[in-house]
């Protein structure tokens, strides 16, 4: 194999006319750019490099390897200018995993607070149940997780960053308390709910709390599918504050719970995880959201 080091002190040399000036360029001795000389042409076979006058020129075979040792070089340099933004961390790749409702409603605003600042930076969200999101965080194919806690793991490192309160929801004019219904006002009520999760454990640990074991019309895998229903007027819910925000405001009545309900999202890496530029700016973006 060639050696580039090699490589260059021959195309310096030549540039340059002398052994001593290459050697001033590349902060050398001259005995080191004539050994790195004397090395490529043992292992070429061949003179490089002839004396004419008090000038270093390239011999035939000289010239002849000029032509390829350019090339070469400036191969090697496009490599290490590609490599850049790599090392800078500018541009690469972030996989989060996500629930639904972050998902919209959390991460694409982190994710264009981290594109203005890494525009060459991919994302890749991948939407699950929180169980099959750890796991692919556990098994590498993730590199942040964005879920409702509590997220178990010993690989695992936990930050909660959001505190979600839920709210009762039931569709426009509909009779809501004016301090807050409570479980008693809404254990009669015909109720959709999301199904599964860390989200329905903490609702059905609410009721429980004053004895109450809630039996919903209709359960789905979806929170904007309960808000659209219950917005047609077919019941009532309890949903994350953060899916309602925004829309449907105009065909749903809304109000927090009493006593108080939320829960907890968390960011979840693995411990020996390489925090890269852009998974720091992503995590940094989220924490902005830290209620």
């Amino acid at each position: 194999m060639l050696n580039l080091d090699q490589l260059s002190a021959f195309v310096s040399v030549i540039d340059l006319g002398s052994f001593t000036a290459a050697a001033d360029k590349a902060g050398l001795t001259q005995p080191a750019i004539s050994l790195q000389v004397k090395l490529l042409e043992q292992r070429l076979g061949v003179r490089l490099i002839e004396r004419v006058g008090r000038r270093a020129q390239p011999s035939p075979a000289g010239v002849e390897l000029l032509l390829h040792a350019r090339r070469i070089l400036e191969d090697c340099s496009a490599v290490h200018e590609a490599m850049m933004p790599y090392r800078e961390g500018s541009v690469g790749r972030v996989r989060i995993g996500s629930g639904g409702t972050a998902s919209i409603h959390l991460l694409p605003r982190a994710i264009a607070a981290v594109k203005k600042r890494m525009p060459g930076l991919e994302i890749i969200v991948r939407i699950g149940n929180t169980e099959d999101i750890l796991r692919d965080l556990e098994a590498n194919a993730l590199d942040l997780a964005v879920v409702v806690l509590p997220a178990a793991g010993r690989s695992l490192e936990v930050e909660p960053f959001y505190e979600d309160e839920l709210l009762a929801v039931a569709p426009k004019g509909s009779h809501m308390p004016k301090d807050g219904p409570g479980t008693d006002f809404l254990k009669d009520k015909t109720f959709l709910l999301y199904e599964g999760g860390n989200t329905r454990r903490a609702i059905d640990e609410w009721f429980a709390s004053d004895g109450i074991r809630l039996k919903p019309a209709m359960e789905f895998g979806s929170v904007e599918a309960v808000k659209e229903l219950v917005a047609a007027g077919l019941g009532w819910s309890l949903l994350p504050g953060l899916a309602l925000q925004r829309d449907r405001s105009d065909h749903l009545e809304t109000s927090p719970v009493k006593p108080r309900l939320t829960r907890q999202l968390g960011m979840v890496l693995r411990r020996d995880k390489h925090l890269t530029r852009g998974l720091r700016e992503v995590i940094n973006c989220l924490r902005e959201f830290r209620s």
